[in-house]
């Protein structure tokens, strides 16, 4: 809530400055802005950066290093600290904390405690005086220095598009990092865990059975980690869905960008995409409840062995939610193909629907594909509704009308409990998302191949 409250006023502060270098700028030429090397804004966007970007810098770093400083004072303070072991100091650091905060302690409060509690609270006062005397000093400083450089030939636009450019560059390489850090911390884990689990033996068994026992003794202390049963439920759900989601989606795409009135398509695409914005738990209720009673009772009349929770309800009620992601997509792709390209089709005698296969269709391409990859990725990640409709056993079957499991399902479901974090078991969820991760990417490779060699015979 500090840091908040600081931040509030340094950016009250950056609005203040790039009024007043706004007006500066228009005050040293009379108020001709033609007279100015740069737009006025720029002069105000100049002031409002040196104003606002060290001070927030400042901030971010304090915010980062505060709790530790403020605690390592807090210990230097407390008497026999250092008698005590790092998980009792821990704990009597966090007493302290919660003490001075008046939330519940693990133990009696004594005078030393109080007094502890009371000397957190003013190191947390001293910090945040001096982060806010601090923050306010570079931000009137910032502002002072670069309203004096504000002149008539000051190229300022120069020295924004500078900063928005580093800006740019950082955000792009945090982006970069925090992907190689989600590769390596998965691919790390996995490691670990194909030092456990001979990586021939996951990758290629047909037996999924993680629940391993604390004790060799126990009943099923040696786990299975066959992976194969949840890629072929995890593929088998995602056909059913893509079967469901891709040629509804395109065609409703096509008729509301080429065929539907615009009465009609103004009511039916938002109606269309409210899909989208409907939680992922309502979906698996509506599965569940509606659907999967649905398909067993259909079967059972026609003389069929359906589960009551079957990969089919599971994936037409995935594929029911993901029909947006395919329908507004690609509906944007196609409304974005130049309108010369069909007056250059009529022109030459083709009908509206030729016009749609032979030159629409071929131009949206590239978009369509990333709309069905979209929402491949989607039905991938999916997880509500598999738990509702689909189950949790892991059967490697190819039968929509049984229970089968996912990637996803069975990664939450070995990540929740009491598992020691460096078991096979819990590090099999890490193997799993790192064998997802590269199908994922292969999928996308392919799919740039296929855009790419379109685009050619497009060209």
């Amino acid at each position: 809530m500090e840091i908040s409250l600081i931040t509030a006023v340094v950016l009250v502060l950056a609005v203040v400055g790039f009024f007043l270098g706004r007006s500066r700028a228009l005050a040293t030429v009379g108020g001709r802005a033609r007279d100015l090397h740069s737009l006025p804004g720029h002069y105000g966007c100049y002031v409002a950066v040196w104003c606002g970007v060290p001070a927030l810098l400042l901030t971010l770093v304090w915010s980062f290093f505060q709790g530790s400083i403020v605690e390592s004072f807090l210990v230097s303070g407390l008497p026999g600290a250092q008698g005590l072991g790092e998980a009792e100091l821990g704990l009597l650091v966090n007493d302290i904390k919660n003490l001075a905060g008046g939330d519940i302690v693990s133990k009696e409060i004594d005078p030393e405690m109080q007094a502890a509690a009371d000397l957190y609270s003013s190191l947390q006062t001293m910090a945040f005086s001096a982060l806010a005397i601090l923050s306010l000093a570079l931000a009137i400083g910032g502002t002072a220095l670069a309203w004096r450089h504000v002149s008539p030939r000051f190229a300022a636009r120069e020295r924004v598009e500078k900063v928005v450019r580093i800006f740019l560059i950082v955000s792009s390489t945090i982006a970069i990092f925090t992907t190689v850090g989600i590769v390596l911390s998965l691919l790390f884990e996995a490691l670990r865990f194909f030092n456990l689990i001979p990586f021939t033996d996951f990758l290629f068994g047909l037996e999924w059975s993680p629940q391993t026992a604390l004790r060799a003794d126990q009943v099923g202390s040696t786990g299975a980690f066959g992976a194969v049963p949840l890629f072929a439920g995890t593929f088998l759900i995602t056909l059913i869905a893509m079967v469901v989601a891709a040629p509804i989606g395109l065609m409703s795409a096509i008729y509301l960008s080429e065929y539907a009135p615009h009465k009609v398509r103004s009511t039916v695409k938002p109606l269309l995409e409210i899909l989208a914005g409907i939680p992922t738990v309502v979906y698996g209720f509506f599965a569940a409840l509606t659907v999967a009673p649905f398909i067993r009772d259909a079967g059972s009349g026609l003389g069929l062995d359906v589960s009551s929770e079957s990969a089919l309800a599971a994936g037409v009620v995935m594929g029911i939610m993901i029909i947006p992601f395919v329908s507004s997509l690609s509906d944007d792709v196609i409304n974005a193909v130049p309108q010369s390209l069909r007056d250059g089709a009529y022109a030459l005698g083709a009908t509206q629907s030729e016009t749609v296969k032979q030159v629409i269709l071929p131009a949206a391409l590239p978009g369509i594909v990333g709309s069905i990859m979209l929402a491949i990725s989607r039905a991938i990640g999916e997880t509500m509704i598999v738990v509702m409709a689909a189950g949790l056993a892991a059967n490697l079957t190819a039968n929509p009308l049984e229970s089968v499991t996912t990637v996803t399902v069975q990664i939450v479901t070995l990540l929740v409990g009491d598992q020691e974090f460096d078991s096979a078991k819990t590090l099999a969820a890490f193997a799993l998302g790192l064998v997802m991760f590269c199908i994922t990417l292969s999928l996308n490779v392919i799919a740039l191949h296929v855009v790419q060699k379109y685009r050619e015979q497009y060209e």
